[in-house]
Order: structure tokens, then C-alpha cells, then sequence
């Protein structure tokens, strides 16, 4: 994947072909940077297992298939010059979408071994166990939020030619695909984009685990962090303040509302999450009775260590 990133890169800059309103080697090279860094997430997250390693073992080796092959379905079909996703235009390109969509269902299922691999695991320290378990669940839901897009739109089922059409399925809601876009994203800015929380859930998965890194990094140089509970308390809270956003994005995007263009439901929605956030993280920071504190635990210190190297 990180070959690919080098070569779609390659491809965005001496190939100027469009389709579906955007540079055609635009989607590899959004799939191969995704998949960088989904896979050494989980292939750190695998080191932690610690009973079902074997079967953890396999579970990842499918993840690493099933992406490489959908990765060269979406690199052939660039070739070819036609679109990988929602394609029903000939048999071969449904079958070639028919078989991404297997791929994807095997990765799902593989990450959730993962997930549940993990949830058994003896993580000596709970703030690092609850930030992977939440970051690897989380990926899951937004990771699922894409079989909402191979669905026909109600615009395409309205037209009742679900049979013959070239085309079933979209990112968008509310307004074809192709159409204004956000810079880099390629999110709509008409009409909502299930995409949105399809990268915001998946990429928990990092942020969740990375946000503890930086707690305990952080810990020598703010007193009230060295406390373990304290640090269990703010992943909790970042836990449920992330999950509430990824609830939120998707509620906009089903009500085919554009991202930067919210209404006054969507903003109040953020607010309530921005005060609930707030107020959890200063509770969080309230300081544990003497008798209490964990952060000078031996046990609890050398997990810490070895959850940042």
C-alpha cells in the first residue's frame, strides 16, 4: 500500500484524466494511504493478543488480502478508465464490484476477530486497553457505514431501472456523486456524504490509541496526568465524545446535509457534544484521593512504558 501511494501519487500528477468529477487516480491513492496506516494500526494492535494469536495470525493475513485485492480491482479499473465502485455498466465490471464487496465483508469480519481477540487480551494497563478496545470497535461501525453505499439511492429506485442501470449505489445522499467537493476529501458540499462517517469512524483506530500516547507523554510534565484513573477517565470521555461525533456525521449525512453547511439541529447537536465533552474531561482531571492513585504503581508504570515504545 505504501507502494501505491507513491505510484496513484505518480498518477494524480502526469495522468489528467476525470471521472465522476474527480482526478481518476484521486480514489487509489485516498485507498492506499488509508490502508497505510489501518494496517500497521492493526498489525501493532496484533502484538497485543494474548491468547488467539494464531488465530489473530490468520485474521490479519486475510485483512492484508483482502485490501491488495481490492486494491487492484480499484488500480485495474482506473487503467481501464471506468469507474471500480457501484458499477453494474457490463457483467465483468459487476462482477469485478461483486467481488470488492466480498472483499470488504472478509476484512469486516476479520477485524471484528480482531476486535473481540482483543477485548480477551490482558492489557496490564486499563486507560491503554480501553483506548484500543474503543479505537478497534469504533473502526468497526465506521468501516460498516460503507454497505450503506452500495444501496440504491431513493433517486435510483424512483427511476425503476434498477435492473439495467450502469449505476446503483453512491456516496452521496441527496444529490448525484461527482459533484462539488471539498478540496482533498473529495466530500460533497451540496448534498451529505456517507464517506464522512465511513473516515471518521475507521480512523479511530489510530486517533483513540494515539490520544493515550500523548496523555502519557505527557505525564511528566502535568502532575494530575501521572494518576492511572485519571488518564482511564479522559480515554472514556474521548471514547464516548468520539463516538457521539460519529453518531452526529452520520445523522447529517442520511438528512443529505453537506458537512460545512450545517443547520441549526446539527449545530446544536455539536454543541451538547462540545459541553459533554468538556464537562467529562474536567471531571476526568479531578484529582483521585491519596489513598487511590495509581500512577506511581510499579505493575501499572511498566505497562505504560511498554504501550508507548
Amino acid at each position: 500500500m505504501a507502494v501505491m501511494t507513491v505510484v496513484s501519487a505518480g498518477g494524480l500528477i502526469f495522468d489528467d484524466r476525470v471521472l465522476a468529477g474527480a482526478a481518476i487516480w484521486f480514489k487509489p491513492f485516498k485507498f492506499a494511504a488509508s490502508f497505510v496506516v489501518y494496517a500497521l494500526a492493526l498489525a501493532w494492535m496484533l502484538t497485543l493478543v494474548t491468547r488467539g494469536r494464531r488465530l489473530g495470525w490468520w485474521a490479519g493475513t486475510l485483512v492484508a488480502l483482502s485490501s491488495l485485492t481490492e486494491m487492484a480491482i480499484i488500480t485495474g479499473q482506473v487503467i481501464r478508465g471506468k469507474r471500480s465502485h457501484f458499477n453494474h455498466a457490463t457483467p465483468f465490471d459487476e462482477t469485478l464490484f461483486s467481488a470488492m464487496a466480498v472483499t470488504v465483508v472478509i476484512l469486516w469480519t476479520s477485524t471484528l476477530v480482531i476486535a473481540i481477540l482483543l477485548m480477551r487480551a490482558r492489557i496490564a494497563d486499563r486507560a491503554s486497553a480501553w483506548a484500543i478496545r474503543s479505537g478497534v470497535l469504533l473502526a468497526l461501525v465506521g468501516a460498516g457505514f460503507g454497505f450503506l453505499m452500495t444501496q440504491p439511492t431513493p433517486e435510483q429506485r424512483a427511476a425503476g431501472n434498477l435492473d439495467t442501470a450502469d449505476v446503483i449505489g453512491a456516496h452521496s445522499v441527496g444529490v448525484p456523486d461527482g459533484g462539488p467537493s471539498m478540496p482533498l476529501t473529495g466530500w460533497s458540499t451540496t448534498g451529505g456524504d456517507l464517506r464522512i462517517p465511513h473516515f471518521i469512524g475507521m480512523h479511530a483506530l489510530q486517533l483513540l490509541p494515539l490520544f493515550l500516547i500523548a496523555l502519557v507523554s505527557l505525564a511528566p510534565r502535568f502532575p494530575w496526568l501521572r494518576d492511572a484513573r485519571t488518564r482511564l477517565r479522559l480515554v472514556l470521555v474521548a471514547s464516548g465524545t468520539y463516538a457521539a461525533v460519529v453518531a452526529l456525521v452520520t445523522w447529517q449525512a442520511l438528512r443529505g446535509q453537506p458537512l460545512i453547511h450545517p443547520d441549526g439541529a446539527t449545530l446544536g447537536a455539536a454543541a451538547l457534544i462540545v459541553v459533554a465533552g468538556t464537562v467529562g474531561a474536567l471531571g476526568a482531571l479531578r484529582p483521585a484521593p491519596a489513598g487511590q492513585r495509581t500512577g506511581t504503581d510499579p505493575e501499572s508504570a511498566s505497562a505504560q512504558k511498554e504501550f508507548v515504545s
